[in-house]
């Protein structure tokens, strides 16, 4: 990988006030000059901070595809973050509308963020991501997708406060493994792939290089509060996060990432104690 020259070149991010593309843009400013750097936003008032930085501001609503065009326009990389939206129909729907503006402006590289170890074979009629890359593919623009691994922001969800008072972090039953990443990393891997050459038509995927279980989570934990947490499974536990863990891939890893970091990966530790009051 070389760096890439500058003067001429316009990166373009969407979603830039959200919690990656906000990384993102932070960490492109280390490395390119800001008047190359576009923010796409729905509200520019939440931007005015990257324009106090010098980075250019555009309008640009996945609902209205009149604003995406014109705010491509002259983009030679657009960093195409995902919807949040959590209707797949809708979230599809704005995909669509992202890439053919994408074609219509011109955009040279299309970079886009997808989700790591998609299925094989068939696509499943709700799977966003791998809709949205065939949909890429069809477009003959070129590509990157950037397949990242689930955040390590799950984790807040599991009941790690209450496992440190009650010395249990209990689980619904399963073979869970996961290779979690955080923003962090995920928005520095992305500024590698921004900022250097090699990457047309390239996919990666954005995990951990190891993946870890509920058991080691808990060894974390015990050394981080200087308490025993032992881990333990129970059927009887109901919560929505177990139910979409089984859905997706959250077990298989990859070099990818460490590789364009060229360091290693936030450790599990260093990672949780952000959801941690101790």
């Amino acid at each position: 990988m070389e760096q890439k020259g500058w003067g001429v070149m316009l990166i373009m991010v969407t979603g830039a006030t959200g919690q990656l593309g906000s990384l993102i843009i932070d960490n492109l400013l280390k490395f390119v000059p800001a008047g190359e750097i576009i923010a796409c936003v729905r509200d520019p008032e939440k931007a005015n901070d990257l324009l106090e930085k010098g980075v250019e501001i555009r309008f640009g609503d996945y609902d209205q595809p009149d604003t995406l065009i014109q705010a491509f326009t002259g983009v030679a990389e657009l960093l195409f973050i995902s919807s949040s939206h959590p209707d797949d129909t809708v979230r599809l729907t704005q995909h669509s509308e992202v890439i053919h503006a994408a074609s219509k402006a011109g955009v040279k590289h299309l970079l886009y963020t997808s989700f790591a170890f998609p299925p094989k074979g068939q696509i499943p009629a709700n799977h966003v991501h791998l809709i949205t890359e065939q949909m890429i593919l069809k477009s003959g623009i070129d590509y990157t997708f950037l397949r990242n691994a689930l955040y390590m922001d799950f984790v807040d969800v599991l009941g790690l406060k209450e496992a440190i008072q009650s010395g249990e972090l209990i689980t619904y039953p399963g073979n869970w493994l996961f290779n979690s990443v955080t923003r962090k990393d995920l928005a520095l891997a992305t500024v590698v792939v921004l900022t250097t050459t090699g990457h047309i038509n390239q996919i990666y995927e954005l995990t951990a290089p190891r993946s870890w279980d509920f058991s080691e989570l808990t060894e974390v934990l015990s050394e981080l509060t200087g308490k025993r947490i032992v881990h333990r499974q129970d059927s009887s536990i109901q919560h929505w996060i177990y139910s979409f863990l089984g859905k997706i891939d959250t077990a298989s890893t990859s070099k990818d990432m460490e590789r364009l970091m060229g360091r290693p990966v936030t450790s599990l530790k260093e990672s949780i104690i952000t959801f941690l009051q101790v």
